[in-house]
C-alpha cells in the first residue's frame, strides 16, 4: 500500500510516493526514466542495504553506480565532481537520470550533479532517512557546503519523482532517527499547532518505530513542505520559513565541524534559540523545549563564542543588505521571517 502526494509546479509537478517495501520492484521507476539509462549515487553504508533492492524498480533499464563516502564533512565540490566526472566516463547523454539513494547529503549532492551536467539532467529522489524523507528530499534545494558556510553553492532542481519507502528506516541508528524528528517537530512548530500536538501525544510511538505513526509523520511532513514550495519555490517569500532554527543550527554545525553535531540535532538547539528571540511566552518556549527533549535532542547549543556565531550567522542565505533576519515564532504554529529582533536579547542568547 501507498499513498501520492503532489508538489504543484505547473508543468515541473511530481509525486512524493509513500509506503512501505516500496523498493524491491513494488514501484516501477522506469515511468521516471526517459532514457535508457540511469546513475545511483549512493554512498558507502547505504548502498549495501538497498542498492540491490532498488535495481529491481529500474528492470529494463541501464543501471549503473557510484558509492561516495559516507558524511557531512564530504558535502564539498571535490565529491560532486566525482559523480560529474562518472557521467563523462559513462558518455552520459541529456536523457540520462541521475538516482539518488541515501540520506540528505547524498540527495544534495547528487542533486547539484544533476543540476550541473549538460545543464541539467533529470533526478530521481529515493531517500534512506528520515531526515531527508521529510525534509531535503522535497523542494528541489541541492548543493555542497564551503569552508565558509553551509549549503553556499548550488542550485535549485527538482525532482521527478520522490519514492520513500519507510522500511528504509528499519536500519536507521537511533541517533540519525532522533535527527530526523527535530525536522517534523519544525514543521508542527512553524506552520501547524495541531501536528504540533500531536506530535507531543505521539512522540514515544515515534521513537519506538511505529510503522503507522512514522508514515502518519512523514506525510503530513511532506504536506507542509509541498505546500509551502508550490507557494514559493525559490524562497524569495513564505518558504524560508522551513529555515527556523536553522540559522542558529548552520552556525553550531559551522562552528564545530561538520558531523561533530548532525544536522538535525543543530536544528533542535536552533529552533528553541529562535523561539526564545521571538519572545514567545515561555509556556509555548517550554513546550518546544519539552517536544524537543522528548525525541532525545539537544536543547542547548555547545559552546561558541558570540563573535564565532555571529561571524557564522553572517553567511546565513537570509541575510539580506547585511542584516541577519530569523525564522521567528508568533505562537506554536505560526511564524515569519524577520529582520526586527531585539539585538540585546540575541546577544544574550548567544553568551548562553
Amino acid at each position: 500500500m501507498s499513498s501520492t502526494l503532489t508538489v504543484d509546479l505547473g508543468d515541473r509537478s511530481y509525486p512524493i510516493v509513500i509506503g512501505r517495501g516500496l523498493l524491491d520492484g513494488n514501484f516501477d521507476l522506469n515511468a521516471f526514466v526517459r532514457g535508457s539509462d540511469c546513475l545511483v549515487v549512493s554512498n558507502e553504508t547505504v548502498a549495501p542495504l538497498y542498492y540491490e533492492k532498488l535495481c529491481a524498480n529500474l528492470a529494463g533499464c541501464g543501471v549503473n553506480g557510484i558509492n561516495l563516502p559516507d558524511g557531512e564533512s564530504f558535502k564539498t565540490i571535490a565529491t560532486m565532481r566525482s559523480i560529474l566526472d562518472r557521467l563523462v566516463e559513462l558518455r552520459a547523454n541529456r536523457d540520462i537520470a541521475v538516482i539518488a539513494l541515501g540520506g540528505g547529503v547524498v540527495g544534495d549532492i547528487a542533486g547539484f550533479a544533476a543540476a550541473c551536467y549538460m545543464r541539467g539532467v533529470d533526478f530521481i529522489q529515493v531517500p534512506t532517512t528520515l531526515l531527508a524523507q521529510v525534509d531535503s528530499s522535497v523542494g528541489g534545494k541541492t548543493g555542497v557546503n564551503h569552508a565558509q558556510g553551509k549549503n553556499l553553492i548550488g542550485a535549485f532542481h527538482q525532482p521527478r519523482v520522490v519514492l520513500i519507502d519507510t522500511n528504509t528506516l528499519d536500519t536507521l541508528p537511533d541517533r540519525e532517527l532522533a535527527a530526523g524528528l527535530a525536522e517534523v517537530i519544525k514543521y508542527g512548530a512553524i506552520c501547524d499547532a495541531e501536528f504540533f500536538a500531536w506530535l507531543e501525544a505521539n512522540m514515544t510511538n515515534l521513537l519506538a518505530r511505529d510503522p503507522d505513526a512514522l508514515e502518519q509523520a512523514i506525510r503530513r511532513s511532506c504536506e507542509l513542505k509541498a505546500e509551502v514550495v508550490a507557494e514559493d519555490e525559490r524562497e524569495a517569500g513564505r518558504r524560508a520559513i522551513l529555515n527556523f532554527g536553522h540559522t542558529f543550527g548552520h552556525a553550531i554545525e559551522h562552528c564545530h565541524g561538520y558531523g561533530e553535531w548532525l544536522h538535525g540535532e543543530a536544528v533542535a538547539a536552533g529552533m528553541i534559540m529562535a523561539a526564545r528571540l521571538s519572545g514567545l511566552p515561555a509556556d509555548d518556549v517550554d513546550r518546544l523545549a519539552a517536544l524537543v527533549a522528548a525525541a532525545g535532542l539537544p536543547t542547548e547549543p555547545p559552546a561558541i563564542a558570540a563573535d564565532a556565531w555571529l561571524d557564522a550567522m553572517g553567511m546565513d542565505k537570509k541575510v539580506q543588505a547585511k542584516q541577519l533576519r530569523f525564522v521567528l515564532l508568533d505562537a506554536i504554529g505560526e511564524s515569519r521571517v524577520s529582520s526586527e529582533y531585539d539585538g540585546s536579547r540575541l546577544n544574550e542568547i548567544l553568551r548562553g
